[in-house]
């Protein structure tokens, strides 16, 4: 598949790239970004693949969180694709920021007008990585995934509905429970429809409960000041003591004076890079 780049700019000794091609499974161009370490130019890299929030695009992360530093140092080749298929021209796509463009929330739609183009979880788990895999130097049996709010949410599932794929997983400020939240309500009775046992094939508290086993190592930072924490959006208590019931080892973090911004995400990406880099370099 044809890949056309749009960027690439050098940093810490590495390239950070830019990348458009036609998705298959969203049925439109897609940009991602990938950032590719000084060891890239001399063998196989492992892949950590990170997803956004609400209204993100490719940009945010490679722009804000200051990540490459440390991927450069761990030697990760880093993949942040877009939060949802872009100019699909549907009907009410555009009308609000917590649904359609900007907010695919990681599901595959099963309702009109939006499954023929919004099958992000598809997209994130299976045709992003095969592109990545055929076209960059990383180890295809080397990967993990982490990200932020939404994208928080959907590194869980990814993980959680994959077991073995992913080597860890990890997330700042993540909804950890959208079957019970406003925003996770919203989405899925408009992607999944309003069946909601169908719902909970999309919700890491629920998944964590029927999570069959291989050893899965999850790190969660949340800011203590994070308003959508406090407005219950984000739900970290349900997911915890879900995982404390399977007993799945999870570090829950909770971060004094911080908020759901990318100044939270840049103090402890270290900390994450670190956290992932020990599986895929294990």
């Amino acid at each position: 598949m044809a890949l056309k780049q749009i960027s690439s700019n050098k940093c810490f000794g590495g390239l950070q790239k830019v990348f458009e091609h036609d998705s298959v499974e969203l049925n439109c161009k897609m940009k991602f970004a990938v950032y590719l370490p000084p060891k890239a130019e001399t063998g196989k890299c492992p892949a950590l693949y990170w997803l956004s929030g609400l209204t993100c695009t490719e940009q945010n992360f490679i722009s804000k969180s200051g990540y490459h530093q440390s991927a450069s140092e761990h030697g990760l080749v880093v993949i942040a694709p877009d939060t949802s298929p872009r100019g699909c021209n549907i009907k009410g796509e555009d009308e609000s920021w917590d649904f359609g463009t900007g907010a695919g929330f990681y599901v595959d739609a099963t309702e009109d007008p939006w499954k023929t183009n919004y099958r992000m979880y598809s997209y994130v788990t299976e045709e992003l990585p095969q592109l990545i895999n055929a076209n960059f130097p990383v180890d295809p049996q080397r990967m993990s995934i982490f990200g932020h709010s939404m994208g928080g949410h959907g590194a869980l599932i990814c993980a959680l509905k994959n077991p073995g794929k992913y080597k860890s997983v990890s997330a700042f400020a993540p909804i950890c429970n959208p079957v019970l939240c406003p925003w996770g309500k919203k989405a899925f009775s408009g992607y999944l429809g309003t069946d909601q046992s169908k719902w909970k094939a999309y919700d890491a508290t629920h998944l964590v409960k029927s999570y069959p086993g291989s050893q899965l190592d999850i790190l969660i930072d949340q800011g203590k000041d994070d308003q959508f924490l406090l407005d219950g959006q984000l739900l970290p208590d349900n997911f915890i003591a879900a995982c404390t019931e399977k007993k799945i080892p999870v570090v829950f973090r909770l971060q004094e004076g911080y908020d759901h911004s990318y100044y939270f995400i840049a103090t402890f990406i270290a900390d994450h890079i670190r956290h992932h880099a020990k599986y895929l370099n294990a």
